[in-house]
């Protein structure tokens, strides 16, 4: 993909026969081909940086010695994760100084399949952000999962010919592909010579060589140093992933101090929006890459050249002259809270808050509204594994921080174990399937916490205390979701103490993040102080644990899967 040409105007304008819209004043323009910062002044028209250098302008803004950016670019992301229809999002993330994503719908695709990503496209178009679109490779994740919608080659090839996509998003069933499954090998072949991104946790050596030459060419869920090291040595790009559950980037920033950022680039994946409120977004990153060592400009490099190189958006991720004006003016780079943000070179946001009118209000299309289909909710009964005392079972250990988990083999009541009980309830087609099992190292000793956000399917998924009353507390907090519309609740002694209503797809609110946030903090404390629950982030780390393809152990409503064999196992041993 190439720039297109900047129009006549503009270049009169880089000539100096006509004044430019906006002049930038006394800035440090930071130059990601050169790695340097230039005293010059920028010039902008019609959108588009024209010149570098004075010129006359019908406005100048003095920046008295900032440095100024190119926008900032997540390399991928998922917009359901933040909880937040698209205005809302970009709201949020415009005064942290991102002006560009690019989006995987995965979840949004499982839940209302091409028209719910047809509307969301659609959405994104109204607003100052360029909000490119990858076409969803893997819905569902794979085939024990069971989604509202499915997506097959023809499908994803109406997301890439008309809906606009720019690649195939994460292709995360990478067993079918090391295979050279023909289905997924066919949705690989729709991308022609566009990207496609993807999803290998822990794959390596000849696995990861055919991961590689079936066409995959980019990979987020690297954990270790050994990961990320093997994918660049084979010519893959690594996305370095720092999101609210995992957070990757201190793992890795030791590829980037050995060998520059060649074939890197920084992304958030998926960050919830108290997250957002509280640490930013891209920006964020980019402080905690310099905190571990890298310096400012390699790391605003992989935030900015690195990810419009790799996704083709080649009016992106430069300030020289021909680019988009998407510019971020930073009083000092202490923190990277920017001061100022232009998008297209109008003002979109000033002292961390958007500027008033710059972000429209959208509506939100019908098609996304009641989407949690049971049925009737279940009975505790249903919630009960009915395993006698001492029985040993499978169990999913999660780790703080991680989204990968461990295969434990425990006896489900055992008193000095951290075990709670666990269960997938199938929500689109009214089928009433139940999966069940159990985890270890939510710390959850009371109650029942429970969401429809829930990777990839979005069924039902919610855990309970260990004891007798754990079917009950479970069931009345499915039972509330239902009512919500989806969300995601906390209960103790079948009382209702936080929640979160996520009434679009079960996934999103159409509240702003300040709303959103809060909520999702008070769900986290009640959870935290109530229940006794002590990850960081429990309803994130709950949402993956329904993903059957990240190692080692995951259920769905068909079952346990044992990723490492991807196949179903059983609960007992």
């Amino acid at each position: 993909m190439t720039r297109r040409p900047a129009g006549e105007r503009v270049l009169r304008v880089a000539r100096g026969e006509e004044p430019a819209d906006l002049l930038l004043r006394g800035g440090r323009v930071l130059s990601t081909a050169t790695r340097e910062w230039v005293d010059t002044d920028l010039a902008i028209a019609d959108g588009v940086v024209a010149g570098w250098g004075p010129r006359d302008a019908h406005e100048e803004v003095d920046v008295a010695g900032a440095a100024l950016t190119p926008g900032l670019i997540d390399a991928h992301m998922h917009l359901e994760s933040t909880k937040l229809w698209v205005d809302q999002f970009v709201a949020a993330v415009l005064p942290h100084g991102t002006t560009a994503v690019v989006a995987d719908p995965h979840e949004l695709a499982n839940v209302a399949g091409v028209p719910g990503v047809a509307l969301l496209a659609d959405a994104a178009r109204q607003l100052p952000f360029t909000f490119a679109i990858a076409a969803s490779s893997c819905v569902p994740a794979s085939r024990f999962e069971s989604p509202g919608a499915w997506l097959g080659p023809d499908e994803v090839g109406t997301l890439l010919d008309e809906v606009g996509a720019i690649g195939i998003a994460e292709v995360m069933d990478f067993p079918a592909v090391v295979a050279g499954d023909p289905a997924m090998m066919a949705k690989i072949a729709r991308a022609g010579r566009r990207r496609v991104d993807g999803h290998a946790p822990g794959l390596g050596g000849r696995a990861l060589d055919a991961y590689l030459a079936a066409g995959v060419e980019s990979d987020h869920e690297c954990t270790t140093l050994a990961e990320a090291e093997e994918r660049r040595r084979k010519g893959m790009w690594v996305f370095v992933r720092q999101g609210s559950a995992s957070q990757n980037l201190a793992a890795l920033v030791e590829t980037v101090l050995r060998h520059g950022t060649d074939l890197v680039a920084l992304c958030t994946d998926d960050r919830e929006p108290d997250t957002l409120v509280e640490l930013g977004h891209v920006n964020d990153c980019v402080r905690l890459a310099v905190r571990h060592g890298v310096g400012e400009i390699d790391a605003l490099v992989m935030a900015t050249a690195n990810p419009a190189a790799y996704h083709g958006l080649s009016e992106l991720g430069s300030l020289g002259p021909g680019a988009q004006a998407d510019v971020v003016a930073f009083d000092h780079l202490d923190g990277f809270e920017p001061a100022r943000v232009w998008q297209a070179g109008r003002l979109v946001a000033a002292d961390r808050a958007v500027v008033p009118g710059a972000v429209p209000t959208l509506d939100v299309p019908a098609l996304l509204r009641d989407s949690v289909h049971l049925g009737s909710p279940p009975r505790a009964a249903a919630l009960d594994a009915g395993l006698a005392s001492g029985t040993v079972a499978r169990v999913i250990g999660v780790e703080a921080g991680s989204l990968t988990t461990r295969s434990l083999r425990l006896p489900w009541d055992e008193p000095l174990a951290d075990v709670a009980r666990l269960a997938v309830i199938e929500r689109h087609h009214r089928t009433g399937r139940v999966g069940l099992g159990f985890v270890s190292g939510f710390g959850l000793r009371h109650g029942a916490i429970a969401s429809t956000v829930a990777h990839d399917a979005h069924n039902v998924m919610v855990v309970g205390c260990r004891d007798a009353s754990g079917p009950a507390e479970m069931a009345a907090a499915v039972g509330r979701l239902v009512e919500l519309g989806g969300g995601q609740v906390v209960v103790r002694d079948g009382r209702v103490l936080a929640e979160v209503a996520l009434p679009l797809a079960g996934l999103m609110s159409d509240r702003p993040v300040a709303e959103v946030a809060a909520a999702v903090a008070e769900a986290t404390a009640a959870a935290r102080n109530a229940l006794g629950v002590d990850l960081p982030a429990p309803f994130m780390t709950l949402s993956f644990l329904g993903l059957s393809v990240i190692p080692e152990l995951r259920l769905t409503d068909q079952g346990l899967v044992d990723v490492e064999h991807f196949a179903l196992a059983p609960l007992v041993v």
